[in-house]
């Protein structure tokens, strides 16, 4: 189509149904410099502009391609829609928003381009003359030859440019700490909140985020999300995104930095991205390669008292994670594969290096022995000891795995032998009672808080409830 050369104006009709009416100055001003910047990068063309003239003007100036007024009957840009993770619009309503929105506010524009030049005004819709609708004006070009687009804005103050530039991380000098395939993690800036940027436009704030992010690959909840006003994207939307950018990070400052903050789990300093499980497993195995912490749940610390007194002293700090975290890493190795420290491997390392030699049968107490000399009677009360295994005394005996407890017996599956703790030849009936315990072990072969060795448990007190009831008979 021809353009208009230089003569008498024509009016172009808006056709604009809703206005936003809760759109400040700095809303219009920030349309109209997202279009540029997304001229800008599908043009490949120089930095905008953003200038005040001596009038006291301002001017937003692409190097692109110029706008034309059939850009104002865009619905949809095909081209944009064919780069979705370069550019910030993919429907042509944001421009017309912008004008509709500054006309309201009293801000004159005037677009200039090498095809034309357009203001806005307001007049009677053609054909329905009582209907006054917004309306662009259209004039041949000043400049023929002119390279881009130039807006004039006026009047709008330094507040307001300022305002809209806060939009975009193009004005905001946040460090990008990394840039990954899906996106870029930035410094938070200190005291303020967190920014979550879609292809360099802000769409959210967040309190207690870690790092600020720009997503440059976006999935279909956040195509979804973004709505015509760009602010205000719930964080189901693009959270899963912010993980998958943490986890596909490499950076060494990334990684210290969610180590650290794991730690502050203990204190409850800690940000939102270490609560999610995805998270908490990574920053956990970037902090097991420091060898310098136990991960424990506060459930393991409430069962031993002495479990933070034990790991301090055995020079190593303390991260208390959730349940679930605790299952997923267990049994797990770390980015350089080496294996979890999760409780139960720590303990299982102390475990090695705990003595557990059995005592000499003439180094017990008469008492003692009085109550060991017991065994087979205990044992025949639930069908006898079963062959090729034995019964031990030992001073010390090594800890529970999982609870950090020290035990008063313990079934050694591989040497075939129940070691019983020496305190416990104190009292017959709790001596009773552990090696019946740990027997019910060695018969089902299952540890503890497990239905078959429960199972086994109650089988052997029914046998000697029975033999009891038996003998009272």
């Amino acid at each position: 189509m021809a353009k208009p050369s230089l003569g008498p104006a024509r009016n172009f009709d808006l056709n604009i149904e809703k206005i936003l009416e809760g759109w400040e100055i700095s809303h219009g001003i920030r349309e109209l410099i997202a279009n540029a910047l997304d001229e800008e990068v599908l043009t490949g063309t120089p930095d905008i502009e953003l200038t005040q003239g001596m009038d006291g003007a301002w001017h937003i100036r692409d190097f692109g391609r110029g706008l034309s007024y059939e850009h104002l009957t865009q619905n949809e840009n095909q081209e944009k829609l064919c780069n979705p993770n370069q550019v910030i619009g993919k429907f042509g309503v944001g421009l017309k928003d912008a004008l509709a929105t500054l006309k309201r506010r009293g801000v004159a524009v005037l677009i200039s381009s090498r095809h034309n030049c357009i203001a806005l005004t307001e007049a009677p819709k053609i054909g329905f003359e009582d209907v006054v609708t917004l309306q662009a004006t259209v004039r041949g070009p000043r400049d023929p030859t002119m390279v881009g687009t130039d807006i004039r804005l006026t009047p709008v103050s330094a507040n307001d440019i300022a305002l809209a530039k806060s939009y975009f991380l193009r004005f905001s000098n946040e460090e990008i700490l990394e840039t990954t395939a899906l996106g870029q993690i930035l410094q938070r800036i200190e005291n303020e909140q967190a920014r979550i940027y879609v292809n360099g436009l802000l769409v959210a704030r967040e309190w207690n985020f870690l790092f600020s992010y720009n997503i440059t690959s976006l999935n279909a909840a956040m195509h979804r999300a973004l709505n015509r006003e760009h602010t205000n994207v719930g964080r189901t939307a693009y959270m899963e995104r912010v993980k998958a950018i943490l986890l596909s990070s490499t950076s060494k400052i990334i990684s210290t930095t969610l180590a650290i903050d794991l730690q502050q789990l203990t204190h409850g300093n800690s940000h939102d991205e270490v609560s999610w499980n995805d998270i908490a497993v990574h920053a956990c195995k970037i902090s097991n390669e420091e060898n310098a912490h136990v991960f424990v749940t506060a459930t393991q610390i409430e069962a031993s008292p002495n479990l933070v007194m034990e790991i301090t002293e055995a020079g190593k700090d303390l991260i208390v994670i959730s349940e679930t975290v605790a299952k997923i890493i267990k049994g797990s190795v770390d980015l350089s594969n080496k294996p979890m420290m999760s409780l139960s491997n720590f303990v299982a390392g102390i475990n090695q290096n705990t003595l557990c030699d059995a005592l000499a049968p003439d180094s017990l107490t008469p008492e003692e022995t009085a109550v060991f000399s017991r065994c087979a009677e205990i044992c025949r009360l639930v069908g006898g000891l079963p062959q090729g295994i034995t019964i031990e005394v030992s001073e010390t005996l090594q800890k529970d795995v999982v609870f950090f407890v020290s035990r008063d017996g313990f079934w050694h599956a591989d040497r075939r032998v129940i070691a019983i703790k020496r305190s416990v030849l104190a009292n017959l009936s709790y001596f009773a009672g552990i090696l019946l315990h740990e027997l019910a072990h060695a018969r089902s072969g299952l540890p503890d808080v497990n239905r078959g060795f429960e199972s086994e448990l109650t089988i052997m007190l029914g046998s000697i409830a029975a033999k009891a009831i038996h003998q009272q008979g």
